[in-house]
């Protein structure tokens, strides 16, 4: 049985920053703050951690998903908040796989490094809209990788 909590909160979309606000205490229901849950507004589910700064607890909101949810902030709704026990893993594309494995030192840190900063070299990889710059950003994910 999964740990799961529904609530209704108001969106926070602004210049600087986007999260769907917490307000419980997470370690009292899922046993730690930063627990990994997955959250469901407006219908639309994604993956995330639950953040605690500056007093602030809440999930973070990127654009993607704000879009995929149709909210665009200042909305009132009800969120789901489900634990999420599952592994988290990053499918790396295969030209980044070889330019890492060509560095052994590169390749062990890639395989060290945490599921959100995968994701999230992976992502400016598939992200690119030219061949120059898609090359350009596996060859720093692998030059990060390697200094590390």
């Amino acid at each position: 049985m999964s740990i799961k909590k529904t609530f209704k909160t108001t969106l926070v979309v602004n210049d600087d920053t986007s999260y769907v606000p917490v307000p419980f205490d997470p370690k009292a229901v899922f046993g730690k703050v930063r627990a990994p849950i997955v959250i469901t507004l407006n219908g639309h589910s994604y993956r995330s951690t639950i953040f605690a700064m500056d007093g602030c607890v809440g999930v973070p909101l990127r654009k993607s998903n704000r879009e995929a949810a149709g909210v665009t902030g200042g909305q009132t709704l009800s969120v789901t908040l489900e634990l999420d026990e599952a592994p988290r893993v990053v499918e790396p594309p295969k030209d980044l796989v070889k330019a890492l494995k060509a560095v052994p030192a590169a390749w062990k840190k890639w395989q060290a490094l945490s599921y959100t900063h995968q994701r999230e070299h992976v992502e400016a990889i598939e992200g690119a809209k030219q061949p120059a710059t898609r090359e350009r950003r596996i060859a720093n994910a692998v030059k990060m990788c390697a200094t590390r």
